[in-house]
């Protein structure tokens, strides 16, 4: 048997996400056997699976200890200089925004390259913020992704309230996210079209019509700002939010990205895609949220990449 008492970052977490962090290797027909049966008790009694955890609830495991997650808990190894790694466009309690560059993968892939939540994590343990020895199941998140080669703002949570409610507010499109582009040709108007994802390439090709029951409907907003010879700077508004929309969605529509080997138009000079987050703006957000307080709250990144490159062109 394992006790644990929850932190407030176990709480409003359900019982059964909380064992499964903890059980890693535990089949989730035997967790839930493990429900029925009353091996896993808070404060002592029967809990259903559902329960959502509340702050110094004990949580007792009767459980095989070849199930339990390793004592170690994989701690990552802390990066180094990552002061200089992060550039920070807005930091409160509890999110951060983050300007990611060029070439920085936002999750690792078990390549041991720097990686956006690596240098996150080291960020919030160093200030003290952010101890993983005294949490059982929470670490820092990021609440959206961008491609690596894709620059921009990315938001990360610091505490699990955070993080589940901010993704509450992406869910209920209480965000929207603005993109810039440098593309091949100027492009206005809002968009829809069908994107389908070919699992083997992991490439997208998008289409007037549904191919098939793997196509998603998808609606984009362009807006070209600025057009310098062949070259316009384009923004571009995710209705929806599929992968590798705008970078298709472009390319279907003959304007194509500049930089983007994938989609566009490639050049040798340029390592990635001339594409960048570069705009977050919040709506009213509800009130039962911890994140209200951004309601109305704009963040843009000034001076980027995208927008150096077409300056200087």
């Amino acid at each position: 048997m394992k006790s644990f008492n929850a932190t407030i970052n176990d709480e409003g977490v359900r019982l059964s996400r909380f064992c499964e962090k903890l059980c890693p290797a535990m089949p989730k027909s035997m967790l839930y056997k493990s429900f029925r049966n009353k091996r896993i008790k808070v404060n002592g009694k029967k809990q259903d699976a559902n329960y959502r955890i509340k702050k110094d609830d004990l949580i007792e495991l009767y459980i095989n200890d070849e199930f339990f997650a390793a004592e170690a808990k994989n701690e990552r190894a802390p990066v180094k200089d990552y002061k200089n790694n992060l550039d920070i466009v807005y930091e409160d309690e509890n999110i951060l925004l983050i300007y990611k560059p060029q070439g920085l993968l936002c999750h690792s892939d078990n390549k041991n390259e720097n990686n956006l939540i690596d240098i996150v994590i080291s960020y919030l343990t160093q200030k003290g913020e952010y101890t993983s020895a005294k949490e059982n199941s929470f670490t820092p998140a990021l609440c959206n992704r961008i491609d690596q080669g894709t620059e921009g703002i990315v938001i990360a949570a610091k505490n699990y309230r955070a993080l589940a409610d901010m993704n509450r507010i992406i869910r209920e499109n209480q965000l929207s996210k603005k993109y810039i582009a440098v593309t091949c040709k100027a492009v206005n108007g809002r968009y829809a079209a069908y994107i389908t994802r070919d699992k083997q390439t992991k490439k997208v090709t998008v289409t007037p019509k549904s191919v098939n029951n793997d196509s998603k409907d998808i609606i984009t907003v362009f807006e070209t700002l600025n057009t310098k010879g062949s070259y316009n700077l384009v923004e571009c508004t995710l209705i929806t939010g599929r992968t590798h929309q705008i970078r298709a969605h472009l390319s279907y529509l003959r304007a194509g990205i500049i930089g983007d080997k994938k989609y566009g138009i490639s050049v040798k000079e340029l390592k990635s895609q001339l594409l960048c987050a570069y705009k977050v703006a919040f709506d009213k957000i509800s009130d039962d949220n911890s994140l209200m307080y951004l309601s109305g709250k704009e963040f843009c990144l000034k001076n980027c990449f995208v927008q150096k490159y077409f300056e200087n062109l």
